[in-house]
């Protein structure tokens, strides 16, 4: 199934796509794509509807983030051997985690706003697991088993914010619309082996991230087992799992940053497509 969200800001509907690329209302059915809706149980629901007797939804509404309520935003740094490189730093022996703000994330194509004093906003195509079964402690034999699905996620990360001003990675991570989120969640009995899929991003058509997730160090199913060994794991949860090479702050001979009215788009192999224009922060 490929789930998502449509609607005005704060005001989203759940939706589905059918076999031909409608999309279709759940909002019968079910009120978000959020917490129980993503179990086991609640997936197995979803799938027993036709998606040919929900009402399509006409014309071109606004796509808002896959996922509703998301509780925990975890990503993973340096999980690309080659990103750690173009970064000048060595591949960590366990994963690099951190957060990011619930209030960064925003629609697959909306605006990307560039904050007040940023000189270094960077862009990074990203795979996000979604958590459906909670958990624990997680087996890494049983890591699988919690997995919803998939998405796009554009990692936006403020670099000056990040490195330079002390602390933790989280500050440079977290503005206001440097999470886009979708556009659907493909649940993940359609993607067969996330450790095989093309990913790419350009700026204004330029080509400059493409990857696949063979390339990362630590995989789906070690991050999950891994990250439940510090928390545990609910359902809705997104893991933002790394970047492969190519953002602007390993670009060659200077690093190339993002200025107000630029077009980021990117996407993975099976989960769809976002497209951002940035703009500068107004008050």
């Amino acid at each position: 199934m490929k789930l998502l969200r449509y609607g005005p800001v704060g005001a989203e509907k759940p939706g589905i796509l059918d076999a031909r690329g409608h999309l279709r209302d759940l909002s019968a059915h079910v009120p978000d794509i959020a917490g129980d809706v993503l179990t086991p149980s609640g997936l197995a629901r979803l799938r027993a509807i036709n998606p040919e007797s929900l009402p399509v939804v006409t014309g071109s509404p606004r796509l808002g983030a896959c996922v509703g309520q998301i509780g925990k935003f975890i990503c993973v740094g340096l999980n690309y051997a080659d990103h750690a490189a173009e970064s000048g730093l060595a591949v960590p022996p366990e994963p690099v985690l951190f957060m990011k703000a619930t209030s960064a994330v925003c629609g697959p194509n909306d605006d990307v706003i560039i904050p007040r004093g940023s000189v270094k906003t960077d862009w990074e195509v990203e795979l996000g697991v979604v958590i459906g079964k909670g958990g624990v402690y997680i087996d890494e034999a049983d890591a699988m088993d919690h997995v919803a699905g998939y998405c796009v996620v554009n990692d936006v990360s403020e670099r000056a914010f990040q490195i330079e001003r002390s602390g933790q990675w989280v500050k440079g991570k977290s503005a206001d619309t440097f999470g886009p989120t979708g556009p659907w969640l493909v649940t993940a009995d359609e993607v067969p082996d996330p450790q095989n899929l093309s990913m790419w991003l350009e700026v204004d058509g330029h080509r400059y991230q493409n990857g696949s997730t063979r390339t990362m160090v630590y995989g789906v199913r070690h991050l999950v087992s891994y990250i439940s060994q510090f928390m545990s794991l609910q359902p809705g949860d997104v893991i933002s799992t790394g970047t492969p090479p190519g953002v602007g702050l390993g670009q060659k001979p200077e690093p190339v940053y993002l200025r107000p009215g630029q077009v980021m788009t990117l996407g993975i192999e099976g989960l769809g497509d976002q497209r951002q224009v940035t703009r500068a922060w107004s008050a």
